[in-house]
């Protein structure tokens, strides 16, 4: 008897120390250890494609350090802002449990960390691990400021895999000659779409196909017979691209940092914010073969770079002048390619899928075309017939606030958002095939910062359903603060009488492809108490208004309560 009531004191007195902790001294759970980095925003001078230039970096690298970790660690990262420009950091995929102030989203959950201020992110990886990204998430400026996080398994856990012989990270982005922010606001003014990028990039490195680039490359040294692991992350701005790597194949283990089963594939296909671990092995003639970034664009008629950015995966043996063997990527339009690599990714662990559904939204996603309005129409309506582009969520182009909208729902400030933002489209039609009217003709949408409220543990299904109201397109939506398991996809308009959902071995993911001309089912649980953005991660329909927010409310006791704001919380 003595023995069981020792036993019940010692796990109440357990459960007393982590409410404390959580509720009382720390703002987050509890992790096994804590990494600390310093970030400082600062300007680096680079040459490439025969231009030197100014870029924003954090720490003055291109792309920027990497943040190692291993699950269950705390994590702290001190910015310091030495640029004239706003910065945030987003940690996408990082769930933020109970620390949604952390999560980086310009005017959502902080107001930008100014010139001259510092700012502290802390956040634990509760039962996270794999590949994720970290970037900036104000104007532009993720283009330059970026970087990978490298979270490991707990000790003496291993891979459910065979282990590598070399882990590589591997991040494609976007390049360009102009100054990014001048850029986007030159972009908005003129009420058309952006530019092409001058050049694609692989770790920041254009690669031979581009001009004043021969010695622009990045290399990874191979020893034949040897199996590799690299870590892909597209940190790309406006353009989803494949991926290959001439002669040999890929083996995905894990999608968004998290595992799958093991799919062999010749390629993958990669939209912003999405990551890709895959096995490859060096079983080749010993020579240099090309690792190639090239894009894949969904929508008609928009232009887009299409000169492929190319790395070496080279064999140790090779001559340093070896001909490089050429990836053969597919078309920049191939959907099929697409769809191959999506019906190939499985989940590992999906004991928790939601099987009942509380709350089932329906969403439509795409591009409108506002009507002119413009004092100089000839300057600043470039967009389609005239018009000025924007894009929406079930038709309401988002408006971001002037102040943290977590911030103001967590102070309960009226007038900043409304709680109105549709769980159906307000209006039904054929959302593939047509509209209500061709543009620009009734193609506006509304504008609003609208919010949808869940309250904690609602088991949510969300059908995310492309538009031609302008064109169809591939559409990579995040959702900050959780993963979701991809239950279904399909062509077409969603019927729920004809639609197959996988509720077996899905996969779970933090950014889905929209399929062009179709639609996907993700479902989750709301047990993340905050304000939590979901957005296109094309940077251009994000500035057009292609988002929403997540309000989920508290639950009940310290582990499920937002804690307060940091002390050092930036101010707008």
């Amino acid at each position: 008897m003595a023995a069981t009531v020792a036993a019940i004191l010692c796990v109440w007195l357990s459960l007393l120390s982590i409410a404390h902790s959580v509720h009382g001294m720390s703002r987050w759970p509890g992790g096994s250890s804590t990494r600390f980095y310093d970030f400082k925003v600062q300007t680096k001078t680079v040459t490439k494609l025969c231009n030197t230039k100014d870029i924003v970096t954090i720490n003055g690298m291109f792309p920027g350090p990497v943040v190692y970790a291993q699950e269950d660690d705390r994590v702290i990262v001190r910015l310091t802002n030495l640029t004239p420009y706003n910065a945030t950091i987003h940690w996408h995929g990082v769930r933020q449990r109970l620390s949604c102030w952390f999560d980086g989203p310009s005017y959502i959950t902080q107001c930008p960390i100014q010139a001259g201020q510092t700012f502290t992110y802390e956040f634990t990886l509760v039962q996270q691990k794999g590949t994720l990204l970290w970037h900036a998430h104000v104007s532009w400026l993720r283009a330059t400021v970026y970087g990978a996080i490298v979270v490991y398994p707990k000790t003496g856990v291993p891979y459910p895999f065979p282990y590598p012989y070399e882990e590589h990270i591997i991040i494609l982005g976007e390049y360009w000659l102009r100054d990014v922010l001048q850029l986007e606001q030159a972009v908005l003014a003129s009420g058309g779409g952006p530019p092409i990028a001058d050049a694609y990039t692989i770790n920041g490195h254009p690669g031979p196909n581009y001009n004043c680039s021969g010695n622009d490359v990045y290399k990874i040294d191979v020893v034949p017979g040897k199996t590799y692991l690299l870590r892909l992350i597209n940190a790309g701005l406006n353009n989803e691209n494949f991926f290959g790597i001439a002669n040999h194949k890929l083996t995905i283990v894990e999608a968004d940092a998290e595992y799958t089963k093991p799919f062999t594939t010749d390629r993958v296909m990669l939209g912003p914010g999405q990551t890709l671990n895959v096995l490859v092995t060096a079983n080749q003639p010993i020579g240099r073969y090309s690792m190639a970034m090239g894009p894949y664009m969904s929508a008609q008629n928009v232009p887009f770079q299409n000169i492929t950015a190319v790395a070496y995966f080279q064999y140790l043996g090779a001559t340093p002048n070896s001909l490089s063997l050429p990836a053969v990527l597919p078309s920049f339009n191939n959907n099929l390619a697409v769809k191959t690599v999506m019906d190939g990714l499985k989940g590992l662990n999906t004991s928790s899928v939601p099987k009942e559904i509380d709350k089932n939204l329906f969403v439509t996603i795409g591009v409108n075309v506002q009507k002119c309005n413009r004092k100089n129409p000839q300057k600043n309506c470039q967009g389609v017939n005239g018009g000025v582009m924007a894009a929406s969520m079930n038709n309401i182009s988002f408006i971001r606030p002037n102040i943290s909208l977590l911030e103001a729902y967590y102070r309960d400030k009226n007038g900043y958002f409304t709680e109105d933002f549709p769980g159906t489209p307000l209006k039904f039609y054929d959302f593939v095939n047509g509209a209500p009217n061709n543009a620009p003709n009734n193609t506006n949408s509304k504008n609003g910062t609208r919010v949808f409220v869940l309250e904690y543990g609602t088991r949510v299904q969300l059908i995310l359903q492309d538009t031609g109201t302008v064109a169809t397109e591939n559409h990579p939506i995040h959702l900050h603060g959780y993963s979701f398991y991809v239950v279904g996809y399909g062509t077409g308009n969603y019927n729920p009488d004809k639609a197959t959902f996988n509720l077996v071995d899905p996969p779970y993911m933090n950014t889905i492809g929209v399929p062009v001309g179709g639609w996907a089912a993700i479902r989750f649980t709301a047990d993340n108490p905050g304000a939590w953005f979901m957005h296109c991660h094309l940077e251009i329909h994000l500035s057009w208004g292609l988002s929403m927010v997540f309000i989920v409310k508290n639950g009940q006791g310290p582990l499920e309560t937002l804690p307060h704001p940091p002390a050092d919380y930036p101010r707008c």
